[in-house]
Order: C-alpha cells, then sequence, then structure tokens
C-alpha cells in the first residue's frame, strides 16, 4: 500500500449562500451531498469494518469541499453548472418551510429556474470544470 498522497480528478463542491445561519448550513450541506451520492455512484467509496468486524456504511471516496458565496455569486453558479450539464443538487429558501420530501420537490417545481432563490448548490465533475462553476466563491471558514 503507497503512503503517496491520492490526487483526484474530480470534485465534490457544496456552495452554501453566505448569509445562513450555522445551523443551515449544516443542514443544507447534508441535503445537498445526499443527492450526489444516489445519481453518481462513483463518488461513493467501500463500506467500512472496525477492528471487532462491526459493519458502518460507505461514504464518499473523496473530500467534500464547502465553500461560500453572496446570492448573485451562488445564482451565476447555478448558470454555470447548467451550461456545464454537471451533476448537481439545489436546496432553495423555499425547503425550510416546508417538512417532507413530496413538498419540496413541490416548492421547486412551483419556481422558474431563473427566479429560484438559491442558498445551496452541490456539484460534481472534473476539477476544472467544477473550479469554473464556483468561481468568485470562497472556501468557507
Amino acid at each position: 500500500m503507497s503512503n503517496e498522497p491520492i490526487r483526484f480528478d474530480t470534485k465534490i463542491a457544496v456552495l452554501l449562500r453566505e448569509d445562513l445561519e450555522p445551523w443551515q448550513q449544516l443542514n443544507v450541506t447534508a441535503f445537498l451531498v445526499s443527492g450526489l451520492g444516489t445519481q453518481v455512484p462513483e463518488v461513493i467509496g467501500d463500506p467500512y469494518e472496525d477492528a471487532d468486524g462491526v459493519p458502518y456504511l460507505p461514504m464518499f471516496r473523496q473530500p467534500v469541499l464547502v465553500f461560500e458565496a453572496t446570492k448573485e455569486t451562488l445564482s451565476a453558479a447555478h448558470a454555470r453548472v447548467i451550461s456545464r450539464s454537471l451533476p448537481r443538487a439545489l436546496f432553495t429558501s423555499d425547503l425550510f418551510t416546508t417538512g417532507n420530501d413530496r413538498d419540496n420537490r413541490a416548492a421547486v417545481r412551483a419556481v422558474t429556474t431563473g427566479e429560484l432563490d438559491l442558498v445551496g448548490l452541490a456539484v460534481y465533475g472534473p476539477r476544472n470544470g467544477v473550479d469554473k462553476v464556483i468561481k468568485g466563491a470562497r472556501m468557507h471558514p
């Protein structure tokens, strides 16, 4: 087994609107990344097991980088991710007022693409493509 650092040619990034409360940042991040694993199976690694043989669920095989940005930068990133056709998940402010998946999907479906009040976006793809999508964002502190 090599001790060389693993470099990925892909990137998982979460972009959060900078004005979210801490609980909202965590909630939005968790919801956003859950979508990637279901549709992009290559992002999921192997299951875990401790020394006693107790199994644990697999997780992402690579780091998830979390960024923050203004509402305008987030909207621009949304337009870029759509134009690049990269796998993506979104979270809108309306989803803070719903309580289940059915109502979440209905809230998104009720708003046109350009009018979505985005608070978060997750994207996966080639490093350079993801970097172009999140241009203008900064690493989350």
